[in-house]
């Protein structure tokens, strides 16, 4: 169990890079000029390197194993572009940085999906993918309040720089402790062949939808929206930004720890996810139509983090479709939409916001289209997951 802990802490330190820009949000905008649509758009690239790598990564985690997909990518991507991230100056050498680190990050959840896959009976796959999903939620938590005191002491290029080497040596270590699960027969399968196989399966289809916009919501406003949104309509600082994400990030948490052990014991998948997944667009929609004060603000992005916490829910339900062979490539292709979905999102919200303050000149009108286009965008995915297939029936 001492490998899975590893990649437990591993996808902590891939959570907190998927979430640290909005608190630094002020600082790059002085030292770089980085105002909130780029600031998205490099979120995005982060989400758009991560899913990319979504495909080859599941055809080398069923034929190399975890232990070299994850150690090699996170070290090498991850922490390569940590150090690249902590060096730019300007937004071209960000984009690249944030992609970089999205790649390294791609294989982690999914190395551990395919060891609960493998190791473990498969009711208990939602769970374990749960409490990984919960634990790697706290890297939100230091991506939060933490990461705003830390970048007030000492700065954000020192501080990114150390994180870079942290996550350099994280790599070294999976390389070193994982013990990869047996490798199955493949059936004659080649990747690609492996990779239709699973397009194929029919039951997939109306699930797709609900993965490409409902995480998108949440990642999408946490790591890029919530820090512009609370500075430039409530007037927040970072300390400030820091304290109201790390409410989300804690929600976020729970929600991921609540959400699969909520689902064994009352053995369903879809209809726990529609109703919440309802609630979170609900949320959504309230930010964008009722002009809420401060605290009703922070309220609601904390409530869309708890409600936006289906991802292992989402999982487990499209892998109760897939043999057990395709588990790698499987889970990878699901993860590619869902994560696509978030970087999907923030290129379009950061292009909403610019067309929506160029025409009307209002930084809440422009906000206000961003959560308007999320909400929009996940109830009508729930719509279609509506006519889902529960899973093993």
């Amino acid at each position: 169990m001492i490998d899975v802990a590893a990649l437990f802490v591993a996808y902590l330190i891939s959570q907190f890079y998927r979430s640290f820009l909005a608190v630094l949000a002020p600082a790059l905008k002085v030292d770089l000029g980085i105002d909130a649509a780029t600031l998205s758009t490099a979120a995005g690239a982060w989400f758009f390197g991560f899913a990319f790598a979504q495909l080859p990564v599941g055809i080398w985690l069923d034929r190399f194993g975890p232990r070299r997909t994850s150690g090699w990518l996170l070290g090498l991507g991850a922490g390569g572009g940590g150090a690249l991230f902590s060096q730019a100056q300007g937004p071209g050498t960000l984009f690249i940085a944030m992609a970089l680190i999205g790649v390294g990050c791609a294989p982690i959840l999914m190395a551990g999906m395919v060891i609960f896959a493998r190791r473990h009976d498969p009711a208990r796959f939602a769970t374990l993918s749960g409490a990984m999903i919960g634990f790697g939620s706290l890297g939100n938590v230091l991506g939060a309040t933490p990461l705003a005191w830390a970048v007030e002491a000492w700065g954000w290029r020192p501080v990114i720089l150390a994180l870079a080497v942290l996550t350099a040596g994280m790599g070294a270590l999976l390389l070193a402790i994982i013990k990869d699960p047996p490798r199955l027969e493949t059936q004659g399968d080649s990747p690609l062949r492996g990779i239709l196989a699973v397009l194929k399966l029919p039951a997939l289809w109306v699930l797709l939808p609900l993965a490409l916009c409902n995480y998108a919501v949440s990642a999408g406003i946490r790591g890029s929206w919530a820090g512009p949104y609370l500075a430039d309509i409530h007037g927040m600082d970072a300390i400030g930004i820091g304290n109201a994400t790390l409410w989300m990030a804690l929600a976020m948490v729970a929600g991921n720890f609540a959400a699969g052990p909520l689902a064994q014991r009352l053995g369903m998948l879809k209809w726990l996810v529609a109703p919440v997944s309802l609630l979170g667009g609900l949320c959504t929609l309230a930010l964008a139509v009722a002009a809420p004060g401060t605290a009703a603000a922070v309220a609601l992005i904390a409530a869309i983090g708890l409600f936006g916490a289906t991802y292992a829910l989402l999982m487990a339900h499209a892998r109760t479709f897939m043999p057990l062979h395709l588990t790698g490539r499987g889970i990878t292709l699901m993860n590619f939409f869902i994560i696509g979905g978030v970087g999907l999102g923030q290129m379009v919200t950061g292009r909403i916001h610019s067309f929506a303050f160029a025409k009307y000149t209002s930084l809440p009108v422009a906000y206000d289209a961003v959560f308007l286009y999320y909400a929009i965008a996940s109830l009508a995915a729930l719509a279609i997951y509506a006519f889902s297939r529960d899973a093993g029936r």
